[in-house]
């Protein structure tokens, strides 16, 4: 890939504004490079090309094809041929592809790194964030596959005359719809157990992430991944995405909820299955014993990884009242010192929103606020000096139900703060919400912190950790409760949602029945007395 980047400057603050980092850059990917990284797009040419551009400069990258309702149709077809193969593939094997995408992932990440950056806008760190995820999600199920897949036995009716034994089979062609703002991660990272699990993988990116999914897919087949087992098809969602969403065995959809609504609605028309991962108004308690500075730095990660753009980020601070005076004033001053830039270069805390929905929106959101009557404690304004959807970390208190981002997702670079009488209190207010996708409480007494994570509706919640150590663990389930979706990604569950279980049951020497010519009421005779024994010795 060839890319233009500025030379690193030194950090200036505007005036009455965050420190800014680095100069004025032209970032620029060539188009013939694009072009060749295209080829894994399922397209006939039929539907336009679509000019892709940068939110860090508004710079156009250049353009990328696009599918049609009958390229998705050619795609989950070649899939279902592809996958009758591919699900015959020893799980040594197949470990092995994903073991060598683990390696081949991190050598090459800072190609991924400028790709990431330049679709999405966050800063370098928070793009490493998905170059980690996506290793350390190909490393995990690639190991743990064996034991994720084995069969169990069971006892039959009849012990010893009778088996069961449950096996695992491939969905056939899974859908994953993925979003923008995660390009990398979300983009690969629910294809790898699926891929795993014996599927092919019809794969529709956003455009504003295409170009890291399409490179990504060049790594997995650069590490052995066979020839259509792994589809790619670029277009909008009510196209493509719809179209993998009506077409494929099961789908995977990350998103928001009033879109995910939708696809359950069509799924359950068609009585395939989903796993929906969706919107969050995340709350983050501070409660009274808590280390002020360890919540504080943890909470501005917690708020302004990815500019916000995250679906597990906090939206919500709680404090404990005893503390919430000296809390605000910690975290505020940290808010102001965070340093912004739209660099490709490690050294910034905060970079641009995704693009001009998403500006509008943290606009619309502070501006309706402010007009009635919360105070902006910092930020609150744009910074189109910087990039053309920069807006600068933003603080507000005096939150009323009124304002729409009381209970609406901002989804940036905005967080809101409220006090708390006691533990029962603030445990209310981080329930008092349609969503329940993430949460984090903040105390030095572990077990306590354990205990009130456990009163929180949420599908993950951090102890003194924002989203991180939930997110990293893949070993453990994440989703989200009541509007924030069903189904789970990560853990045994995250590869087990892709497949079939199949009962396979054997009948030995007697039938359930009973032998031919024995008299009805002798056999039924001999079964109670049999169920009455299995009863008294306490067989299972």
């Amino acid at each position: 890939m060839s890319l233009s980047t500025p030379a690193k400057t030194d950090s200036v603050r505007a005036a009455g504004g965050n420190p800014v980092v680095g100069g004025a850059p032209r970032h620029t990917v060539d188009q013939a490079w694009i072009d060749q990284v295209s080829r894994g797009v399922v397209s006939d040419g039929t539907v336009p090309a679509v000019e892709l551009t940068t939110p860090l400069t508004g710079e156009v990258l250049g353009t990328v094809a696009q599918s049609s309702r009958a390229d998705v149709e050619a795609a989950v077809r070649a899939g279902r041929m592809a996958q009758v193969r591919w699900a015959r593939t020893r799980l040594a094997d197949r470990s092995r592809i994903l073991l060598r995408f683990h390696d081949l992932v991190l050598e090459h990440q800072s190609e991924l790194l400028d790709l990431v950056q330049l679709e999405s806008g966050k800063t370098r760190f928070h793009a490493f964030e998905e170059v980690a995820d996506t290793a350390i999600v190909a490393r995990h199920y690639a190991r743990r596959l064996p034991g994720y897949l084995a069969g169990t036995s069971a006892q039959g009716g009849l012990p010893f005359l009778s088996t069961a034994r449950a096996a695992r089979r491939a969905k056939g062609v899974v859908g994953v719809v993925a979003p923008w703002n995660y390009p990398l991660s979300m983009s690969i990272t629910d294809a790898i157990p699926a891929l795993l699990a014996g599927n092919a993988v019809v794969l529709r990116p956003d455009n504003r992430a295409a170009l890291s999914c399409l490179r990504a897919v060049q790594l997995l087949e650069e590490a052995g991944l066979p020839d259509g087992v792994l589809l790619v098809v670029l277009g909008d969602g009510p196209s493509a995405g719809q179209a993998v969403v009506e077409l494929t065995d099961y789908v995977c959809f990350t998103g928001s909820t009033a879109t995910g609504r939708k696809v359950a609605a069509t799924c359950a028309e068609r009585l395939v299955g989903c796993s929906l991962e969706l919107g969050g108004k995340n709350p983050l308690y501070v409660a009274a014993d808590a280390d002020l500075d360890r919540a504080a730095r943890g909470a501005v990660t917690a708020c302004f990884g990815s500019a916000g753009q995250l679906c597990i980020s906090a939206e919500r601070i709680i404090c404990h009242e005893a503390i919430a005076d000296d809390f605000v004033r910690r975290f505020v001053a940290l808010v102001r010192q965070m340093r912004l830039s739209v660099d490709l270069a490690y050294g910034a805390d905060m970079g641009s929103l995704a693009g001009p929905q998403q500006l509008a929106t943290v606009e619309e959101h502070v501006e309706d606020a402010r007009a009635k009557g919360a105070t902006v404690l910092t930020g609150g304004r744009a910074r189109p000096d910087l990039g053309p959807y920069v807006y600068e970390p933003t603080v507000l208190t005096d939150v009323t139900e009124d304002m729409l981002c009381a209970r609406g997702e901002t989804f940036g670079p905005v967080v809101t703060i409220y006090r708390a009488r006691d533990d029962r209190a603030a445990i209310t207010m981080c329930n008092d919400t349609d969503y329940g996708l993430n949460a984090s409480v903040w105390t030095r007494d572990v077990r306590r912190g354990k205990d009130l994570a456990r009163r929180i509706d949420a599908g993950t919640v951090g102890v003194n950790d924002g989203y991180a150590a939930a997110w990293t663990a893949v070993g453990a389930p994440m989703g989200g409760m009541k509007q924030s979706g069903i189904g789970r990604r990560h853990g045994a569950e995250g590869l087990r949602k892709y497949t079939e279980e199949q009962n396979v049951a054997v009948q030995r020497l007697v039938p359930v029945q009973g032998p031919a010519g024995v008299d009805q009421s002798l056999w039924t005779g001999l079964l109670t007395s049999g169920l009455r024994s299995l009863r008294v010795t306490g067989w299972r």
